[in-house]
């Protein structure tokens, strides 16, 4: 068969790695509001949450700062931010905001997920190939 390309399927997102949450607590000014500590591989970091399924032990994807999502074909550029007075260092993801699937009810749950720090990408990323049919098409499928 002759293969006529071979292409990396394209993510609309930038800089999400694997992050486990090591602590939730309450929003101390938001009552549907979370206060979750974050492990990124190399450092704990602050992140306020939305979630309330949102837990401690569970790997999720992490948008750290300087990430890029596409939420409703429009740019999103993860930035520090101050929530209700409690700063927040990244965001913690659904599939949906990073366009994996239309699943927006909860945060992403990584069950076997590599170490956190680990790309998102290298996890979800995938190869297309493309093959031409040639006259021996009936050969191929025997």
């Amino acid at each position: 068969l002759e293969v006529d390309k071979v292409e990396q399927t394209p993510f609309t997102f930038t800089k999400v790695i694997v992050g486990e949450i090591k602590e939730v607590k309450p929003h101390p000014n938001a009552e549907k509001l979370k206060v979750a500590q974050v492990f990124d591989g190399t450092e704990t970091l602050q992140v306020v949450c939305g979630d309330p399924t949102c837990s401690a032990g569970t790997k999720t994807a992490f948008a750290q700062i300087g990430a890029t999502l596409e939420l409703d074909g429009k740019p999103l550029k993860i930035k520090r931010s101050k929530l209700r007075d409690v700063e927040s260092f990244g965001m913690l993801c659904s599939e949906k905001e990073l366009g994996l699937s239309d699943y927006d009810q909860s945060i992403m749950r990584l069950s076997d997920a590599p170490p956190p720090g680990t790309d998102l990408s290298e996890l979800f990323g995938d190869t297309i190939i493309e093959v031409s049919l040639t006259p021996n098409l009936g050969h191929c499928m025997s």
